[in-house]
């Protein structure tokens, strides 16, 4: 629906709202700022809030061979913060439910990004969220025909299947191979296993959010997370989520190593490698968000954890976890 960006101007910068009008393009003026350092992170969140809201409502879901439309209540969240926490609830599917998680977390970002800043800028920037909202809601109801005007006016406008948005996240999240990607992977689950699912991603989401400076990949973005800090000696971690449908699947930590395709280079510092699975645990119970990103916290912190635990005989705790070693990879 909006580009966001920042410009410098009589010493101060402004954050301006790009967007279609009836006649063109335009450009606004949000707000201004005393440094470029603080709009930084309110450009950045609501160009992503801009993005996580509009496409969903832009494009057909065509999970299962069907053409449908994707849920629009998320809109709400933009301007209510009580409507937010729905946000964290549904079981739509997984890429819709992947979207709802991104843009709590960017409206999350916004407001922590305007707490210490003047409240005018705070207002100014409610109101450019209400001015989202309504465009989008409007343009929605003409599109719909619930509309109750004949010509709906609106300074923002919107056509399905022209999101006009900043692509992306870094993630992926809104390009269309991670959508399919999601959606194969809930293909024919109960409506029971896709509530499952859609929580074992919120999970892996978070955590990987909450890592901070922790170098850690969504390697996919539906069910595992990998990490493989600095100077571990060629180990690395896999946390990884059941599959949907699979009854009898636990959540799986491993421990892995690179092992040289070449017999004469040493683990760690080779040209190319295979990785092989060293020690595994099958968790009795879902892991929460928090204790993952503690995981991935402390063998960023401490590197050689890995090589620790895989050492670790089956039967074994991992040192500093309550994780039990439920099988061992030794050939």
């Amino acid at each position: 629906m909006t580009i966001y960006s920042q410009h410098a101007t009589r010493g101060k910068t402004q954050i301006l709202a790009t967007y279609q009008g009836p006649d063109g393009v335009v450009s606004k003026t949000v707000t201004s700022l005393a440094e470029p350092r603080l709009a930084i992170p309110v450009v950045d969140a609501l160009n992503r809030i801009s993005a996580f809201a509009t496409v969903p409502v832009s494009i057909h879901d065509h999970r299962e061979r069907r053409v449908g439309y994707y849920p629009r209540t998320h809109l709400a969240a933009l301007t209510d913060p009580v409507a937010r926490t729905a946000l964290l609830g549904g079981t739509h599917s997984l890429w819709y439910e992947y979207v709802c998680l991104r843009l709590h977390q960017a409206l999350a970002d916004l407001e922590s990004a305007v707490a210490a800043l003047p409240d005018t800028v705070s207002r100014a920037i409610r109101s450019e969220l209400e001015a989202e909202k309504h465009g989008l809601q409007t343009g929605l109801a003409d599109f719909s025909g619930t509309s109750s005007e004949e010509e709906p006016e609106t300074e923002r406008c919107w056509e399905f299947g022209h999101p006009f948005v900043k692509y992306d996240d870094e993630l992926d999240t809104l390009s269309d191979e991670t959508r399919e990607q999601l959606d194969q992977r809930e293909s024919g689950c109960t409506s029971e296993e896709r509530e499952k699912a859609v929580a074992a991603l919120r999970v892996l989401v978070t955590a990987h959010s909450q890592g901070g400076d922790v170098w850690a990949s969504l390697d996919d973005p539906s069910c595992r997370l990998f990490a493989e800090p600095y100077d571990s000696d060629g180990f690395y971690l896999t946390i990884e989520a059941p599959e949907p449908g699979d009854e009898g699947a636990s959540w799986e930590i491993e421990v892995g190593r690179w092992v040289p395709d070449d017999p004469e280079e040493r683990p760690g510092n080779h040209t190319s490698a295979t990785g092989h699975t060293v020690v595994a645990c099958a968790l009795p119970v879902a892991p929460t968000a928090e204790e993952i990103a503690h995981l991935l916290k402390s063998v960023d912190e401490k590197p050689l954890l890995l090589a620790e635990w895989a050492e670790a005989p089956a039967g074994a705790v991992l040192a500093g976890t309550a994780m039990v070693v439920t099988e061992r990879y030794d050939s």
